[in-house]
């Protein structure tokens, strides 16, 4: 495995390829910009260069608060060819959120949309800041393709920092973990090669390119196996059928990568219009768990079983189930080449046998080195050299590792330890149910008591005591709900994942 810098290894395909198309961007369905790996390449130089005359250098932070677009694309590689650092952040974000982005990384540069200026603008400060309006198409933004395509170079070695990728901040301030060149070459190449990525697919680009899901599982692999990238300017469930059904007039998409809630919106059309999807070879899930329903309906569906995997900003991708062999519902898989994974005894910190559940600790060249300024919270991350992720799991007899929890959402009543997976689970099969969310709520007598927000399929009469009654059945009583609220949809974030402490603010009302 090359532990080079990422554009060394991007830059080989780049020359390649060159009079390939790379990227294809659409508005819609509309395609509005094509590039080519020749043209994509030397826009990246102009870029780079327009940044340094700006007085961006090797190190320096740069916000990326603006719409998905061929831009983001543009200024990413620019940023990896310099040396500078990538902090590309969610455009939902509020004041008081950015307000912390912007004091915790201190960058030299805000890049920002039209739309979200004026909140950059709010926060004060005397950040240089760049509006731009991706609304208009990229070749008319020809702001920095009149510039030179020549620019000073900094050494670069795999040990520079390359991004950094805040935690979604489920509990807590946000944390910036730093991913270095070598991570992401890590990263990179062994998703290339577990999901045998070459220069024959297309890739149908739904996800937000300010997580690693979108811009480094998804963009840098492409891209290293050059790819063709169509990259959608959002996610619509309608469009993505329409492409992956269609392509963009030029070519038919082979693999898609999504979440779980993304999926389950996207099952309800093709559901509805049952298109042939026999072109597509990969179809991925992950950065949230898929519910074993959802395997088999996605199965059902396009007729190919999905490809579930785990990963994490701090991490890279870590866990998939193999392309070619049995790949399990509700498993994360197998380990990927070059990772060492242990399941620890929370108590004595020694390895559990197969079957048993622990906190899953890994050590491998795509694991961050630590936290952005965050000393303590390093400190307390990595023990020996060892990441420790805060997820539970277990492995099985196979080698197929599984989630169980997350360490922090563990409920403890009455001093038993309580997995809200393991009652999700029982809940979500009972028919009626769509999913379920189970926290712990502070309880006078037990410390917490177990409580469950339900979401109902449409038309179904679920009350409340099925739902008790059911879980009594099949658990233990300390561990069955001791409340249901019914609610149209769980909150989540950006990534699918469901929001705990939104959930346990809904039984505070």
């Amino acid at each position: 495995m090359d532990f080079s810098t990422l554009w060394v290894l991007f830059e080989e395909t780049f020359l390649r390829q060159k009079e390939k198309t790379a990227l294809t961007f659409l508005r819609g369905s509309i395609v509005e910009s094509r590039l080519t790996y020749g043209t994509l390449d030397k826009d990246t130089d102009r870029m780079a260069r327009f940044l340094f005359d700006l007085g961006v250098k090797k190190g320096d932070r740069v916000i990326l608060f603006f719409p998905k677009s061929v831009l983001s694309v543009v200024i990413h590689l620019a940023l990896l060819k310099m040396g500078a650092i990538g902090v590309p952040l969610n455009t939902g974000f509020k004041k008081s959120e950015m307000d912390y982005f912007v004091k915790d990384a201190e960058p030299s540069l805000i890049l920002t949309g039209v739309q979200e200026s004026s909140l950059i603008a709010a926060l004060g400060g005397d950040v240089k800041t760049i509006v731009l309006d991706t609304a208009r198409p990229y070749e008319a933004m020809d702001f920095f393709r009149k510039g030179s395509e020549t620019v000073p170079l900094p050494p670069l070695s795999p040990d520079d920092p390359a991004l950094i990728i805040y935690t979604s901040g489920t509990t807590g301030r946000p944390k910036g973990a730093v991913l270095t060149q070598k991570n992401l070459c890590c990263d990179a190449q062994n998703i290339v090669h577990i999901w045998e990525i070459g220069e024959v697919d297309t890739l149908c680009h739904a996800l937000p390119l300010f997580h690693v899901h979108g811009l480094c599982f998804a963009l840098h692999t492409a891209l290293l196996a050059g790819a063709h990238v169509l990259l959608l300017d959002a996610f619509s469930p309608e469009t993505v059928v329409d492409i992956l059904e269609q392509g963009d007039g030029t070519e038919r998409p082979t693999v898609f990568m999504a979440v779980p809630s993304m999926y389950s919106r996207l099952m309800d059309v093709l559901e509805k219009r049952g298109p042939d999807l026999r072109h597509m070879r990969l179809w991925t899930s992950g950065s949230a768990p898929l519910l074993p329903k959802d395997f088999l309906r996605i199965k059902d569906l396009v007729g190919q079983e999905p490809v579930e995997r785990e990963g994490m900003s701090e991490t890279g991708m870590n866990f998939s189930n193999p392309i070619r062999g049995v790949r399990k519902p509700g498993s994360i898989g197998l380990p990927l080449p070059g990772l060492e994974v242990r399941i620890i005894h929370l108590e004595t910190l020694e390895d559990v046998p197969p079957g048993e559940t622990g906190e899953i600790w890994l050590r491998g060249p795509a694991i961050t080195p630590g936290y952005w300024r965050k000393p303590d919270e390093t400190a307390k991350t990595f023990v020996d050299g060892w990441f420790r992720t805060g997820d539970m799991g277990r492995i099985d007899e196979e080698g197929y590792y599984y989630l169980t929890d997350r360490l922090k959402h563990i409920i403890i009543s009455g001093g038993e330890n309580i997995s809200p997976k393991e009652v999700e689970a029982v809940i979500n099969r009972l028919d009626g149910v769509k999913e379920s969310a189970v926290v712990g709520i502070p309880d006078e007598r037990w410390g917490e008591k177990v409580v469950t927000a339900v979401v109902s399929l449409p038309g179904a009469a679920l009350p409340s005591q099925t739902i008790l009654s059911y879980c009594k059945e099949h658990l233990h009583s300390w561990k069955c709900p001791k409340e249901v609220r019914f609610i149209d949809s769980l909150p989540r974030n950006t990534m699918g994942k469901v929001l705990k402490e939104e959930v346990v603010r809904l039984f505070s009302t």
